[in-house]
């Protein structure tokens, strides 16, 4: 509220002219805005989502449930190497934004193929004998 009250000085300073060494009989008036302050609303909602991606690898999902200034939500994802990383998180004013990681199943790490390369040719030359 206090935000409001400071603004309203602010633009009343700023709409207020000026004149130095001048003098008018007929000053012209101006008003400062009037500033109507939004009701907040509380804030709630639930949400879910998720991408099941074959073709590219790319699976993920999401959960997420707020009531007020409370938090509570989780999401998952396939890592590169095949694990998944669950992160199960909560957050509220009186105990921050707190997160647990588990990881699960086994990391597959492709083995690159060995590629076999044939000598290089040795060059003859019969320049200058005979």
């Amino acid at each position: 509220m206090w935000v409001l009250a400071l603004l309203s000085c602010i633009s009343v300073a700023l709409a207020v002219p000026i004149e130095y060494g001048v003098s008018y009989s007929h000053a012209p008036i101006y008003h400062a805005p009037i500033v109507h302050a939004e009701p907040i609303a509380y804030p709630k909602y639930a949400f879910n989502y998720g991408v099941k991606d074959t073709h590219t690898g790319d699976i993920k999902s999401q959960q997420e449930v707020r009531d007020g200034d409370v938090v509570k939500g989780s999401y998952s994802l396939v890592e590169p190497d095949g694990t998944t990383r669950t992160v199960n998180y909560s957050a509220d004013d009186h105990n921050g934004f707190n997160a647990i990681v588990q990881r699960s199943g086994h990391a597959v790490h492709p083995v690159a193929p060995v590629a076999h390369y044939a000598p290089a040719p040795i060059l003859l030359s019969s320049y200058g004998h005979h």
